[in-house]
């Protein structure tokens, strides 16, 4: 049942694939899939068809061990999420024990992160329940809800900012109550076949309240210095290990600090905590950190670290100080996961969004093909969802969380499936097409693959490794490639297609406004022409001067459009912009523009006609966009533009008052709507037609590969 290995070339993947040991508990390889709250529990606790086939899915990928987030002691007490796992009682052991069961006949492990959320526990705060505290916590201000719109605000987590919370401050019948919630819960992951148990004592959840000292203002014994603070947490190892025997496996996930909190948690508290957890039995520890949310930004500092290997070095300091093994995680690459591993800096890597974005990590790794893995592009829709209490999902991975109702299966009647237009939308469905044996020619206008894509790829870099992940499966799979090639009646019929998938785009005309039709003044979509070549000569004759297309042909752009990456550094040597930019439009588009643009150096002004910027971008990556815009440059929200000039643009603000702002270039990022032109005239042949991408919807990047995933198993 493990993956196997290529033993013909060499793997730089090899220390990541070693097997390894947790206590008695033997894994396959070095792959954790990372605890991470995902609400595919049924609204009573219960794990039904959907985690179960959800968890099935990356055992049956290779990870070692899975370990199945936040885990709720004393259900429906003490919850965060409204599809949160139960194992208060026994009625939830017969689902964990079939669920348990799917993720052993692929032979991966299975662990229970067992959980109790304390202050944040939100779903008590919504039902009015007691909130659970070391002591009472201090007050603390965030601007986090002044990016939601009213729709999400109508969801948003528990009564967070709407309701009162009752605050419970734990006498020692609570905390000898809580010890026992930990223990019993243990006793029946041990009773469901689970393989082990990581106790939660990080992200301000129940025990590393008693453990923060800024959390923690108690008097007694369970306050104080560290070996007060952390005696909670040691009495819950004990416990444990008491009720299921030495022999099963604990482990904890320690805060390694605490960002953003002053005296709160230090790196020299968590390593001395770390110790102590080994003299209580502890076979591993867990490396994670938190951040006081002060901002929406501060999430993605910790605990979801949007830097790569952020938290390695705390990592490596807590590994030098004990014996027993350590997990790292915090957006780290199996190739840095290997070379950290092999360095001896940590033993296993946790992964959290890359197993989301594909369950067959350790397969493909195995295979040494890391270019067939679906990357995590970051963008944070993911844990966005259970800020608004929806089930998570994954922007370039439509079947996660779909496992149970969704799959790629070979079709009983291969068909002549023609795509047309080879952005993201069209690859994924043209992938999914010839992978269910359907033969498959793709049409791209242009002469390259990427579609938009392409230009959101300079905007958002991550965005590039789904766009080279995506070209990648195209060429690999026997899917006839037609570029150059525009898309009419004549030359669709010529090819005597079956069923047709029409995913040529948005269209995003420029709005009607005085000036607009200015050479300084730029549609996104002309923009994006000329600096990805589709079309670019034609584009620059009507923009640029012929110094400007001097420069530009001199820099090399037309020749670089086939590499994303080299195309990216030229944009930062030289792009048809001036020093100062007016984007009218906050959108997704606008935003990721004026993130890219102020990288560059510009001096850029955002004009918002509404006063919810960007609200297509998921909840966390909006957070840090307009944190970067309103840092480095300005947003300007209730805008109403009225005329551009020659070398500025005038507009009313919120008052009413009218404001003028120097431009040297001008961006507009709003208009795009769907584009149904190309379907309508297609229409004529007798073939069923499919839209798909922008162009039935729009839906940006998500939107494109949910949509070209359906369309592909569906056709």
């Amino acid at each position: 049942m493990n993956p196997r290995l290529d033993t013909e070339h060499p793997s730089p993947f090899a220390a990541l694939l070693q097997p390894g040991r947790i206590g008695g508990l033997e894994l396959r390889n070095r792959i954790v899939m990372a605890p991470m709250g995902s609400n595919f529990a049924e609204d009573d606790g219960r794990c039904g068809e959907r985690i179960q086939a959800y968890y099935e899915a990356r055992a049956k990928g290779g990870a070692g061990l899975l370990t199945m987030g936040v885990c709720a002691v004393a259900f429906p007490a003490g919850t965060a999420e409204p599809f949160q796992v139960g194992v208060s009682s026994d009625e939830f052991i017969p689902g964990l024990a079939a669920l348990a069961r799917r993720v052993h006949a692929h032979g991966a492990k299975i662990a229970m992160q067992l959980q109790h959320a304390g202050k944040t526990a939100t779903h008590d705060l919504a039902a009015g329940r007691e909130l659970w505290v070391p002591s009472l916590p201090p007050h603390t201000k965030t601007d986090m809800l002044q990016a939601l719109t009213t729709e999400e605000m109508a969801t948003f987590v528990g009564g967070l900012g709407k309701t009162r919370p009752r605050l419970r401050v734990m006498d020692p019948a609570d905390i000898a109550q809580m010890v026992e919630f930990f223990a019993a819960a243990a006793a029946r992951a041990q009773a469901a076949g689970f393989d082990g148990v990581e106790v939660h004592g990080a992200h301000t959840y129940i025990l590393a309240g008693f453990l923060s000292p800024y959390y923690n203002q108690r008097q007694d014994e369970y306050g104080g210095p560290l070996e007060n603070r952390a005696r909670l947490l040691l009495e819950v190892i004990r416990a444990i290990k008491a009720r299921c025997g030495a022999g099963f496996p604990v482990w904890v996930r320690l805060d390694a600090e605490e960002l953003r909190t002053p005296g709160g948690i230090t790196l020299a508290d968590a390593v001395a905590t770390a110790q102590l957890c080994e003299g209580a039995g502890a076979d591993a520890i867990s490396v994670s950190a938190y951040a006081t949310i002060t901002t929406g930004t501060a999430f993605t500092e910790a605990p979801l670290v949007h830097a790569p290997r952020g938290f390695v070095s705390n990592t490596q300091a807590v590994k030098a100080a004990v014996s027993i093994p350590v997990i790292a995680a915090g957006r780290i690459e199996p190739d840095l996961a290997a070379q950290d591993i092999g360095a001896g800096r940590y033993d296993f890597v946790a992964m959290a969004r890359k197993m989301l974005a594909d369950p067959e990590i350790p397969i493909k790794l195995a295979a040494n093909r890391p270019q067939d893995i679906r990357p995590c592009i970051y963008c944070y829709a993911c844990v966005s969802q259970i800020f608004v209490n929806q089930r998570v999902k994954c922007a370039v991975n439509a079947l996660t969380g779909h496992e149970f109702e969704a799959a790629v299966e070979p079709t009983a009647t291969p068909r002549h499936v023609v795509v047309v237009g080879g952005g993201p939308s069209g690859m994924e469905a043209a992938r999914v097409a010839a992978l269910r044996g359907h033969r498959v020619t793709l049409l791209e206008r242009s002469d390259r693959l990427g579609g938009t894509l392409f230009f959101a790829a300079l905007a958002y870099a991550e965005n590039g490794a789904l766009l080279d992940h995506l070209v990648e499966q195209v060429k690999r799979l026997p899917i006839q490639v037609r570029l150059n090639t525009a898309a009419t009646a004549q030359t669709v019929e010529a090819l005597k297609p079956d069923a047709l998938i029409v995913a040529t785009g948005a269209r995003r005309a420029a709005p009607a406004m005085p000036g607009a039709d200015q050479r300084h003044v730029w549609s996104g979509d002309e923009l994006r022409r000329l600096m990805t070549g589709d079309g670019a000569d034609e584009i620059a004759r009507a923009k640029l001067n012929l110094a400007e297309r001097a420069l530009f042909k001199a820099g090399g752009m037309l020749g670089v459009t086939d590499s994303q990456q080299a195309l990216k550094g030229l944009s930062k040597l030289w792009m048809p912009l001036g020093r100062r930019v007016v984007i009218v439009g906050g959108g997704l588009v606008g935003l990721e523009l004026a993130e890219f643009l102020l990288e560059r150096g510009r001096e850029v002004t955002v004009l918002e006609p509404s006063d919810k910027p960007g609200r297509e971008l998921s909840i966390v990556r909006r957070w840090r966009v307009l944190d970067t815009v309103r840092t480095h440059g300005q947003l300007h929200m209730q805008a109403t533009v009225e005329a551009i000039e020659a070398r500025e643009v005038l507009w009313r603000d919120a008052q009413g008052a009218q404001q003028r702002t120097p431009a040297d270039s001008v961006v507009l990022a709003i208009g795009a709507e769907p584009d149904h032109t190309l379907a309508e005239s297609l229409s004529v042949l007798s073939v069923p037609i499919t839209a798909v991408g922008d162009g039935a919807e729009v839906g940006y990047i998500e939107g494109a590969m949910h949509g070209g995933n359906r369309a592909g198993r569906e056709v």
